[in-house]
């Protein structure tokens, strides 16, 4: 027999077979039906199938309701499911700790069908309702976050026009750090948080004369104190804001000159002092940049490039960083095939 899939589906909780069978009796017309016999078993069906109301008895043998109860509520998947006690406790300090533990709802036996069904009604359409809500709440945050991300590329792609001998440079940079993000083993949130904002460390140089910028040849030591700046252009036209992307952005444009021996600028920083983000994004710039063709030098081979970037680690570099890119040489090496510049 096929399952309603527009019916909800309550799971009834009570140690005693007749108590099930009134519950199932006064429900079953309008929705489907589960059952269990003990906590335990609760739990490992509220965790594995889906359930959209639980009525639940405290007195069980072993884990009672109330424990029940707490379990569901401190897990993730079942955290948000509504619980309504249905038991022959009524006293108001019972009925109090039921609230407690996180139920919608308190019914005393003996059951009246009338008043189950009604009260199920109102907390499954709560429910829904919610459902709904939370559902439109990430889908506009969904929105939020392409619309925060595609202003950032274009901010990211606006830096890179003023400087277009990079060609896909931030490209192959971001890919860089992704994989050494995960490497290190960051969580899944601050990896894909580096990827979206790597490709802005560059992005002060907005601000440097094209006189400097563009420069042919080497520059002089006053032109270099004027290209140092573009850090701190970066920082001030990302930063101050709370938005997590573009914090992090600020950080790694401030940043990612800064060296593992403090020789670094804008702020001399060293070690563990410079953010992780600001240690990431040197390693996967140098590496590009020293295996990226410019018109004033050739594109290095990649085995030279390694030997270079070794060389810099506990200098340049942090030491755990350079471990974790040279683990992943042949992943690197995919990443600089795959979006080579045009010949």
């Amino acid at each position: 027999m096929m399952t309603d899939t527009s019916r909800s589906t309550i799971l009834i909780v009570d140690d005693t077979p007749l108590n099930i069978s009134l519950l199932n009796a006064a429900l079953m017309d309008e929705y489907d039906i589960k059952a269990a016999t003990s906590g335990a078993k609760a739990i490992e069906i509220c965790q594995s199938v889906p359930i959209d109301i639980i009525l639940l008895d405290v007195m069980m043998p072993g884990m009672d309701g109330f424990e029940t109860c707490r379990r569901l509520k401190e897990h993730p998947l079942t955290r948000n499911k509504p619980v309504i006690f249905v038991t022959a406790k009524d006293e108001i300090k019972d009925e109090s700790m039921g609230f407690d533990c996180g139920a919608v709802d308190y019914i005393a036996k003996p059951i009246r069908a009338p008043i189950v069904r009604s009260r199920v009604r109102t907390h499954l359409a709560l429910y829904n309702q919610n459902r709904t809500l939370e559902h439109l709440v990430r889908e506009r945050t969904a929105k939020l976050d392409e619309t925060r991300l595609e202003i950032l590329n274009r901010l990211g792609s606006a830096g890179e026009m003023r400087d277009n001998e990079t060609g896909l440079h931030v490209v192959r940079v971001c890919h860089y750090c992704q994989i050494i993000a995960r490497t290190i083993g960051l969580p899944e949130n601050e990896v894909g948080l580096l990827f979206s904002t790597a490709g802005l460390h560059d992005i002060g140089k907005i601000g440097i004369p094209d006189s400097i910028l563009l420069k042919p040849g080497k520059l002089d030591e006053d032109e270099w104190k004027i290209m140092r700046t573009h850090s701190e252009i970066g920082h001030r036209i990302l930063g101050p804001n709370p938005d997590s992307l573009i914090q992090s952005a600020a950080i790694i444009a401030l940043t990612h000159h800064e060296r593992w021996d403090g020789t670094g600028y804008p702020n001399g920083l060293s070690g563990s002092k410079i953010p992780l983000f600001g240690r990431i994004v040197p390693v996967a710039d140098v590496f590009d940049a020293l295996t990226s063709e410019r018109p004033y030098k050739k594109a290095w081979p990649i085995s030279e490039a390694i030997e270079e970037v070794a060389r810099c680690s506990g200098h340049h570099f942090d030491p755990q960083i350079v471990d974790a890119f040279l683990n992943k040489m042949h992943e690197v090496t995919e990443v600089c095939q795959k979006f080579a510049d045009a010949v």
